[in-house]
């Protein structure tokens, strides 16, 4: 989807009550986003080869950040997750997955990188658990 459609589906899970994930601040603005949830939540990642279950385990995927522009190169998306990770917990999750780029592979544009980048996914303490493509690693955290 895009557009409005898109606008419509958040409203609609945010008026649900469900949480689709957390806000980054500086100040009174918004400047970064990053989605959390259990990976039912995430039906596409059941129907993609590259990022289907790789078990049985119960898991929640962060499947996507947005850093304002002019807020990119400061260590938000780590910030961003390491809450998804602290939510997570809250919650009662065991494990998060995360399917990010891998940087190492293949360079990463900015609008690549939009499912985030494996070295910042190591550094808060993920590991690479499969592959099925040369760039992009499933990697998980156990909390």
């Amino acid at each position: 989807g895009a557009g409005e459609g898109n606008k419509q589906a958040m409203r609609a899970i945010v008026e649900s009550g469900e949480v689709p994930g957390l806000l980054a601040y500086r100040g009174d603005e918004p400047v970064g986003w990053c989605s959390i949830a259990p990976r039912e939540r995430y039906p596409r990642l059941g129907r993609s080869r590259v990022l289907k279950p790789i078990d049985d385990q119960q898991v929640w995927s962060v499947v996507c950040f947005y850093v304002a522009r002019r807020h990119r190169g400061q260590g938000l998306m780590e910030t961003l997750l390491r809450a998804a990770l602290d939510y997570a917990r809250s919650q009662g999750a065991t494990i998060v997955e995360g399917y990010p780029r891998d940087a190492a592979a293949t360079p990463v544009a900015d609008i690549s990188a939009y499912t985030g980048v494996a070295t910042v996914f190591q550094r808060v303490g993920f590991v690479e658990c499969a592959r099925r493509s040369p760039v992009r690693p499933i990697m998980r955290c156990y909390l």
